[in-house]
């Protein structure tokens, strides 16, 4: 098993492999900016995500980057994916609003998010994503179709070989993009590391790469490295910090720290937030101090547990 550091009532302890127990303090119910950069930074959080979100301190993250549940009755652990459209729509506002306040002037939001299921199609949620946030001030930079070259056999077509209403099966998926406050986002001292190829292949508004696997990742619905890979190069610097707030396997935390950065991700399942720790230090355990002196080995990740604090909201 992996170190759990757990969180009680307003004190985080973290019981190390000596016995040894070191202490957060919490103010005002959120945790100070240089706690959550000694502590939280390169954390795997086991809790709720919206109550773990507001216990997160303002302008601490620069790109958050999720997949979050489609409510299309996908079989998560420990989440009832078939809320009413309205209460998924009224849940996800909120988290919207959240990850807005924890990001930095000029932070990114990238949101992954699927077609509707047939019956819901009139309404879009990647339309009432967009809307939502929007409406809360956040300046939408655009939308990216993922290209999911998927060549699986379908038989949803509606009416066969007929005008009378034939179906338009989706292979692709959505990418929203939005900047808090301003379009621009500070690098302090780092330049970018992107490739010219990169720059050039990702300001492209299709993106074409293959989804990822159920049998390599055991996750209801996993994405592939490719993708949190070109958000993470395309909207960040080394250094800086990403957000996943429905982690599920970890792969944005992985591709985080295998380009430098650093991650904190947050899920409600402890055998997820347990196969992303796996996922991340196996994946970086032999990788050592890059050229810019960013620990990129995956040593100090842990699982941060907030599930049964007393304190929250």
């Amino acid at each position: 098993m992996y170190t759990t550091i757990k969180i009680m009532e307003r004190e985080v302890l973290n019981q190390k492999r000596d016995g040894t127990v070191r202490t957060i303090v919490l103010e005002n119910n959120k945790i100070k900016m240089e706690d959550f950069e000694k502590k939280i930074i390169n954390k795997v959080i086991l809790g709720d995500t919206l109550k773990t979100l507001k216990r997160l301190p303002d302008e601490c993250i620069h790109v958050a980057i999720t997949s979050p549940p489609y409510n299309l009755d996908m079989p998560y652990l420990n989440h009832k994916d078939t809320l009413p459209y309205d209460k998924y729509l009224e849940w996800m506002k909120e988290v919207w609003k959240e990850t807005k306040r924890v990001l930095v002037k000029g932070g990114r939001l990238c949101i992954n998010i699927g077609e509707n299921k047939r019956q819901d199609i009139t309404y879009p949620t990647y339309v009432a994503f967009i809307n939502n946030c929007i409406e809360m001030g956040m300046l939408y930079r655009g939308t990216l179709i993922w290209n999911k070259e998927s060549a699986a056999k379908h038989t949803a077509w509606g009416s066969w070989k007929s005008a009378s209403n034939p179906h338009v099966v989706p292979r692709h998926e959505y990418i929203i993009v939005f900047s808090k406050d301003d379009w621009r986002l500070n690098n302090g001292d780092d330049k970018s590391d992107l490739t010219d190829k990169e720059f050039m292949d990702y300001t492209r508004t299709i993106w074409n790469f293959a989804p990822e696997t159920r049998k390599k990742v055991p996750h209801p619905a996993p994405f592939p490295k490719e993708l949190p890979y070109r958000l993470i190069k395309f909207y960040s610097f080394p250094g800086q910090n990403i957000l996943d707030m429905f982690g599920g396997s970890g792969t944005t935390g992985l591709v985080a720290k295998q380009l430098g950065r650093n991650f904190v991700l947050i899920d409600n399942s402890e055998e997820y937030c347990n196969m992303a720790v796996k996922r991340i230090k196996d994946e970086t355990s032999q990788m050592k101090l890059n050229k810019k002196g960013f620990i990129s080995k995956g040593d100090n990740v842990a699982i941060l547990d907030m599930r049964n604090s007393k304190n929250f909201p």
